[in-house]
């Protein structure tokens, strides 16, 4: 039976049609409206990390003049990627030079999962000294007061200043002075080593390339100074 007004007048039920035709509009206009505002972040996004890279990239290759990115193509590394190649989704490392154009190392990322999450850096390696140069994480969600240490701990972020790879993680005083070793933070030895992996990984994922392009390098360099 039908709801009654006091007028005693039947009250009809919304039609679902139209009820079909608000929820749809008020669906699209909700969708138009993440799809602007995802248009709207998204470049400040980009813009942002691209910011932090670049300074993160300053920061471990220890302020270089200027600095240039590679890309992995064909298994060589180039800074001239070719028009017809899309850079997306390639490996790519950044080399920085010093006032005279020497060659003072490259900066490489990497990232794999630690406690809580994926952690991302980025450090420094130098070929002609075989050393770690810097290190930085670039993003972590690692547990406060523990685990962020690996981005907060000063004195474990300095150990990648000059070891040696394949990195070795040892707990502290347990060490015995290797340029492979790097304490781990107590407490904290999950993303300790997630770091030391990350470098190891990526280090032996490059390391080939790296060798090839520096010796083309050297060999262009070596012509050039040849009367």
């Amino acid at each position: 039976m039908n709801a009654q007004h006091d007028t005693g007048q039947p009250v009809s039920n919304p039609p679902a049609a139209r009820l079909m035709g608000t929820l749809t509009v008020a669906g699209a206009f909700a969708g138009l409206l993440l799809v602007l505002v995802n248009s709207w972040a998204e470049p400040k996004i980009a813009a942002h990390r691209a910011e932090v890279l670049r300074e993160a990239i300053h920061e471990v290759l220890g302020a270089p003049e200027h600095y240039e990115t590679l890309f992995l193509v064909d298994g060589v590394f180039t800074a001239d990627l070719p028009t017809t190649v899309d850079s997306t989704g390639l490996d790519r490392v950044f080399v920085g030079y010093d006032a005279s154009g020497r060659s003072v190392g490259y900066a490489i990322a990497g990232g794999e999962p630690g406690f809580q999450d994926v952690i991302r850096l980025l450090f420094a390696f130098d070929p002609a000294s075989g050393r770690v140069r810097g290190m930085k994480v670039l993003e972590s969600k690692e547990t406060p007061g523990l685990g962020d240490k690996i981005e907060k701990d000063t004195a474990f972020v300095a150990e990648f200043s000059d070891p040696t790879p394949p990195l070795v993680g040892v707990k502290v005083g347990r060490g015995t002075g290797d340029a492979h070793e790097v304490d781990m933070i107590t407490g904290a030895t999950i993303s300790s080593r997630t770091v030391i992996r990350i470098i190891n990984h990526r280090l032996e994922e490059l390391d080939a390339y790296l060798r090839a392009y520096e010796e083309s390098r050297q060999s262009l360099a070596a012509e050039r100074d040849t009367p």
